[in-house]
């Protein structure tokens, strides 16, 4: 699985498809917690850097992440950001 992380640093969106981009973003980041990319407890990326790395407006990242939050995968910590949930 080296090859793994470069793999991922070029998973992109689909401005143009069918699927909101949000839930896109959000597809990708729940694919990645799932796989254990991000380990529970750990951050997820934070707007700006989802901002940056798919090109898309704060909003948008914002709404990826409520997507996660509303699904029980992450929590959100005003101030802090959101982190993978810890499940049990």
């Amino acid at each position: 699985m080296s090859g793994l992380p470069g793999y991922l640093d070029r998973v992109t969106v689909d401005h143009d498809g069918k699927t909101p981009v949000y839930q896109q973003i959000a597809a990708i980041l729940r694919g990645q917690i799932e796989r254990g990319e991000i380990a529970p407890g750990r951050p997820v990326p934070s707007e700006t850097q989802l901002m940056q790395r798919y090109e898309v407006a704060r909003l948008t990242a914002r709404k990826a992440v409520r997507v996660l939050a509303d699904e029980g995968l992450v929590e959100v910590v005003p101030g802090r950001g959101a982190y993978v949930a810890e499940r049990g």
